[in-house]
């Protein structure tokens, strides 16, 4: 068997990454997904290059790195929705399918007549999801949602950076578009759980997915940090707020990070190092006392880790089981053995030619491995096909579609 959701249809109306990364997941699982763009534009990431794949003899496609990160195994159609037949071949299409992903602004598909009340009509065991920047509701429902701009109002860039005083302090964004993916995310098991829901009760429903509560939801202990303390946490670098010796210190030869988890290896740490008196010490007996004395601690161990190499760190370290490693580029980590054996690069056939690179799911299955099909397709590859499977059309109808600008 390939893909434990292989007997799903998702309509994917979404665009940029926190909805597409919700309909590659269900691919990637199996599920059919297709995917709806506007002719002739398609998805804004098809043209947020370069870089571009390039195909067998090694030209451009114009098919943007982007938009391949988070559109494979999909069929990608394209349909106006501006216009009446193409708001019908919507409503036909959702009519047959399992679940719907879109990401337009509040109330951007009622004026089509395509929102979850209007589809629900037609298919009540639809499960219909919505995501946006703030959600369906509050005072800033109307609002665009940008991952940058809900990193910095949802608290994250407040947390990440160096340390006020410190070179280069200030707020820092993470390096990825961080809330679009978790929202992808967790609109994937919102959208699974509603379906098991359907699957007692032959009901669908609506799902909510805010960019911000996301973002929120994520800050995790670092909120609870706050709402137990009433002190907000700051931004601290790389360095841990509840466990110390916990960041990046630097080995004779450049960065590692040193992720020192209990007392127990933090006994086991000093051994390594020769400086069996630190566990000792009232100051750094346990974690507690090390969070208070942080500055003191790293005093005492900074210039000890200058004096070797971090491989040879990796080495005596690991073998004593602290947790340890190094700070790879993007190139290395594609290099890392464990990487490479858990298959996380893949390459997958691409419509243009030749084969496109792509970053494995993690997820794993004994009895039902992941279903990779095809990479991330051209812009309205499959409209005929899906046209004419799904919903019975003829070539001539299609071809009277496309001669009137629908498809």
């Amino acid at each position: 068997m390939a893909g434990p959701l292989t007997h799903l249809r998702v309509l994917d109306l979404s665009r940029v990454l926190a909805g597409p990364w919700a309909g590659q997941t269900l691919a990637d699982l199996g599920a059919e997904v297709v995917k709806v763009e506007r002719p002739g534009e398609g998805d804004d990431t098809r043209k947020w290059g370069p870089p571009h794949l390039k195909d067998a003899e090694g030209n451009s496609t114009g098919e943007a790195a982007y938009y391949l990160a988070a559109n494979r195994g999909k069929r990608a159609i394209t349909i106006d929705l501006a216009h009446p037949e193409g708001q019908a071949l919507v409503r036909d299409l959702a009519a047959r399918s399992d679940v719907l992903i879109e990401n337009y602004k509040v109330g951007g598909l009622a004026k089509y007549g395509l929102a979850y009340d209007d589809l629900k009509a037609v298919n009540p065991g639809l499960v219909y999801c919505s995501i946006t920047g703030f959600g369906q509701t509050g005072p800033y429902a109307a609002r665009p949602g940008y991952d940058f701009v809900i990193q910095a109002m949802g608290g994250l860039m407040s947390i990440t950076g160096e340390k006020d005083g410190q070179a280069g302090a200030g707020p820092q964004k993470v390096g990825l578009a961080i809330a679009d993916l978790f929202t992808g995310m967790y609109a994937t098991i919102a959208i699974q759980a509603a379906l098991a829901h359907r699957d007692r009760t032959g009901e669908g429903q609506h799902i909510d997915m805010a960019l911000l509560d996301s973002q929120v939801a994520m800050l995790s202990m670092q909120a609870m940090n706050y709402l137990t303390s009433g002190k907000a946490p700051q931004r601290m670098g790389n360095a841990h707020p509840n466990v110390v010796p916990y960041g990046v210190f630097e080995a004779q030869d450049g960065p590692m990070v040193l992720a020192v988890g209990n007392d127990g290896q933090f006994r086991r740490y000093c051994e390594v190092i020769d400086r069996a008196d630190l566990p000792t010490d009232d100051r750094f007996a346990t974690n507690s006392a090390r969070v208070a004395n942080r500055v003191a601690l790293h005093g005492e161990i900074e210039p000890v880790m200058k004096t070797r190499r971090g491989a040879d760190w990796f080495e005596a370290l690991q073998r004593v089981g602290v947790p340890c490693g190094p700070v790879n580029g993007i190139d290395q980590v594609f290099e890392d053995p464990q990487v490479r054996h858990r298959g996380m690069r893949i390459d997958l056939p691409h419509a243009m030619g030749g084969e496109a690179p792509q970053v494995a799911s993690p997820m794993r299955f004994s009895a039902t491995p992941l279903d990779y099909r095809w990479a991330a397709p051209p812009l309205g590859h499959h409209t005929d096909g899906v046209l004419g499977e799904l919903l019975g059309m003829t070539e001539e109808e299609i071809a009277r579609l496309r001669a009137a600008g629908v498809v």
